[in-house]
């Protein structure tokens, strides 16, 4: 098998977002993919050698590539199931298009044929072709577990366990069913999200797309960064409202403590691979469409030889930001308590090269769509003095940027 690649001058003819296997899209990077050149299902805490399977019997084709050709340009996508027990997939794609932040171009193609660039293009045009999907008339919306069980029970379980000390705080998630008459069309939804997130990462790997605000880690060569959010307020209209609620924000000791207990916890983790780590001394408030957060932004550069973004992956999911601290009793008690299958959502998700270089978001403000049902989640930090009635609200605040995308497509 071999990779090749190719200059596109222009990207303009292509609607990216018509490509519906795989896109990811960030301030630094833009890869739309598809089909499957290779595919590779890696349990937890594989070792690198497995790992390394993925690109091993991948050749670089330089003497038939147009384009310069780097390991950095043999990538793959991924996105993790939220059970750190279960495996995972690395998929590169057959065609790959990336286009980086000064907007230069790449088709990149990974296979066994001796395919021209003419040819390559062809299929990239078919694949382009805009989806015929009938006008969404109505869209039905369900709660597995009604609100009011999740606040008044559910909350009150969790809250038990942390007053007996057996947990200081768990992540409580919520889900929501859509269901409509005919099927989602994806690239309207990601369309909508990109206008609608600026600041956010955009994804779709098989079906599980979203707008996640929060990198888990990003490696550049030796650099690695990572902009955690743990903290949450809603965001208002009314100018003053909102001045408030950003104060109010910043003056919680509840999501202080949840804020600090996920940096320590990640600075922690991050230290072993790294000759240096570091994170800002007070966190920013991050303004978003429908919420604001606490965040803090991280950075490291990496021992020599520098492991790969997957290991760094592996060592930090879940952070206490999805799970909760301690991460072990956490996550037992979510697995009781819970109720829902959060299938992929709040899970790593995003890309990594053939150099160990990538970017991984944590999967929140996401779906899992397949035809025409979405299941959408939102998530809560719950710690000794969480307020039943405010955690519900800040589940409907987050739910909104992925529930106003879906019913706007309509």
């Amino acid at each position: 098998m071999q990779t090749k690649a190719f200059h596109l001058a222009e990207t303009r003819d292509i609607n990216l977002l018509n490509i519906q296997d795989f896109y990811w899209s960030s301030s630094s990077v833009t890869l739309a993919g598809v089909g499957v050149a290779k595919r590779l299902t890696i349990p937890r805490n594989q070792d690198t050698e497995e790992e390394n399977q993925l690109f091993s019997e991948i050749i670089l084709d330089h003497h038939n590539s147009e384009a310069s050709l780097s390991k950095e340009d043999l990538c793959a996508f991924a996105a993790f199931p939220f059970d750190p027990s279960k495996a995972t997939e690395l998929i590169i794609p057959s065609l790959l298009i990336k286009k980086n932040s000064t907007g230069g171009a790449k088709l990149i193609y990974t296979g066994t044929e001796d395919k021209t660039k003419d040819e390559l293009l062809h299929e990239i045009t078919k694949t382009n072709e805009p989806e015929s999907h009938a006008t969404q008339s109505s869209i039905n919306i369900d709660s597995p577990i009604p609100p009011e069980i999740w606040r008044d029970e559910k909350i009150t379980e969790i809250k038990e366990h942390i007053k007996n000390g057996n947990v200081k705080k768990v992540v409580l998630a919520r889900e929501l069913v859509l269901s409509a008459d005919n099927d989602f069309k994806i690239s309207d939804v990601l369309e909508k999200l990109i206008k609608q997130n600026k600041s956010s990462m955009i994804f779709n790997i098989d079906g599980f797309l979203g707008a996640s605000p929060e990198l888990l880690i990003k490696r550049s060569g030796n650099s690695v960064m990572s902009h955690p959010l743990a903290g949450t307020t809603p965001k208002f209209d009314d100018a003053d409202s909102d001045r408030i609620s950003r104060q109010k924000l910043l003056d919680s000791t509840k999501d202080a403590y949840e804020h600090r207990v996920t940096i320590e916890w990640l600075l922690n983790e991050l230290l072993p691979f790294c000759s240096y780590v570091d994170a800002d001394p007070e966190p920013k408030i991050v303004s978003l469409e429908h919420v604001h957060h606490l965040g803090t932004e991280v950075a490291g550069q990496l021992s020599t030889p520098p492991c790969s973004v997957l290991e760094l992956v592996n060592a930090l999911h879940p952070t206490p930001a999805v799970g909760g601290d301690p991460q072990t009793e956490a996550l037992a008690i979510i697995k009781r308590v819970e109720g829902i299958d959060r299938r992929r959502y709040a899970g790593p998700v995003g890309w990594i090269a053939a150099n160990g270089d990538g970017e991984f978001a944590v999967g929140i403000r996401s779906a899992e769509v397949k035809a025409n049902t979405a299941h959408l989640y939102a998530g809560v930090g719950l710690v000794k003095d969480s307020d039943p009635q405010s955690e519900l609200e800040e589940t409907e605040a987050k739910f909104k940027t992925m529930l106003n995308t879906f019913l706007s497509t309509t």
